[in-house]
């Protein structure tokens, strides 16, 4: 294992070093898309060993649904490299520049961060916009995918490395691990800080948490999307109704799903039952504080401490009154984990403060939190979500996956 992995380390370093013309990446990821939409049939056979290994391992039903390959998930496949494509090439980009008084001329210029390593699961799309993404943006990338999609992901690895090849670059701009062994993360985390430049995980709690305890390695990623939707005083009710329901239910399986909902508690009376009925009527179950269930008349669980700081994923909402909005960011800042969200008022005033004071890498005013997604940004896709401090932070994209050097020029200045 040791070998085999320093022997991708060498080659991903060795890779990243070589710069490769914009049109010709451009170029390398039509062919790309081109394999993809020949192999379609191919793709979706080495997704259904995928499927029927995962259903005898009895993987949760949504887990299942972001693990599915069919004809439209192809299309998406395409249309998402495409995008890709249409991006200015991130590297080489002059940011900003100056003249000094003492001479000197700099310039802040963007250039590849060299070789990340993208630690994931479930997903295998990820395969495919995260090796589009990383190259695009100059990057050589090693992909460990999850062992549940295991015959996809390197389907689809197979394809962009035939893509390169094609075009006479290096294919280990692109490289799968193929190796089974638990102790492969273990030794990406400690031993390979030589070869690898960032790592970033996608995937479930202890994987994120395993990884950003464990690497020697800067890490860009999220621990939970523990998202909230905060209904202030001055909410309208239809809007309300259609954030709160889309929030929560379009797809209760990513990380940008509000877990819990904040109510003003001026609003409980008209808001609580039509909003929270609109929810479980659709399939949600509700956990709530006492003064939402003395309110609710559906059904509904007594919230414990643990529920607020909840990551559900399923089709199960905390809901909470609380007395404005600082109470609101209070707890946002307290239990959420600085990734997305929401307020829905008509005040501005409210919302600015909002917007300001919450902690999240993504804040969002009448907005629905499942638009916490780089391709919504008009980024072209994403490699994840940062909810580091430093930046990058939210949709990592093709922008945010170079970093910058400062050139400095003068007619020969040396300092006094």
């Amino acid at each position: 294992m040791k070998d085999y992995l320093i022997k991708l380390g060498k080659q991903a370093k060795k890779a990243s070093i070589k710069s490769v013309k914009s049109k010709k990446k451009d170029k390398v990821l039509q062919d790309y898309c081109n394999l993809i939409f020949d192999n379609e049939l191919n793709i979706i056979r080495e997704n259904k060993k995928d499927l029927t290994k995962a259903k005898k391992r009895k993987l949760k039903e949504n887990l299942i649904k972001r693990l599915l390959i069919d004809k439209k998930k192809v299309l998406q496949i395409i249309n998402s490299i495409k995008i890709i494509i249409k991006f200015k090439d991130p590297v080489n980009t002059i940011l900003d520049s100056w003249k000094r008084p003492n001479g000197l001329k700099i310039s802040k210029v963007t250039t590849s961060i060299g070789v990340i390593a993208v630690i994931y699961e479930s997903r295998p799309d990820v395969t495919s916009d995260v090796a589009s993404l990383c190259f695009k943006s100059g990057n050589a990338v090693i992909l460990k995918g999850g062992s549940e999609a295991y015959y996809s992901n390197k389907f689809l690895t197979n394809l962009f490395r035939k893509a390169l090849k094609k075009n006479g670059i290096d294919e280990n701009h692109v490289q799968f691990i193929d190796y089974k062994n638990r102790k492969v993360v273990d030794y990406l985390l400690n031993k390979m800080i030589k070869y690898i430049d960032v790592i970033i995980p996608r995937g479930g709690k202890s994987l994120v948490k395993k990884v950003q305890d464990f690497s020697k390695i800067p890490v860009i990623g999220h621990l939970e999307g523990v998202c909230h939707t905060y209904i202030d005083k001055n909410a309208d009710l239809s809007m309300t109704k259609k954030i709160t329901l889309n929030a929560k239910l379009r797809n209760t399986a990513v990380c940008g799903a509000t877990e819990t909902i904040l109510i003003h508690q001026n609003l409980l009376k008209k808001f609580c039952n039509p909003i929270l009925s609109n929810l479980e009527n659709n399939g949600c179950k509700i956990i709530g504080d006492n003064k939402v269930r003395k309110f609710y008349r559906g059904k509904i669980k007594i919230a414990k401490e643990s529920d607020w700081s909840k990551e559900y994923l399923s089709s199960i909402v905390s809901v909470k009154s609380v007395k404005n909005i600082d109470e609101a960011i209070s707890h946002i800042n307290k239990y959420g984990t600085m990734h997305t969200d929401a307020i829905i008022t008509k005040n501005l005033r409210t919302a600015k403060k909002f917007l300001n004071k919450v902690k999240s890498s993504i804040a969002m005013h009448n907005t629905s939190t499942q638009f916490a997604d780089g391709g919504e940004f008009g980024f072209g896709g994403e490699v994840g979500i940062s909810t580091n401090t430093l930046p990058p932070r939210g949709p990592v994209g093709l922008r945010q996956l170079v970093s910058y050097k400062y050139h400095v020029s003068s007619n020969g200045k040396i300092r006094k």
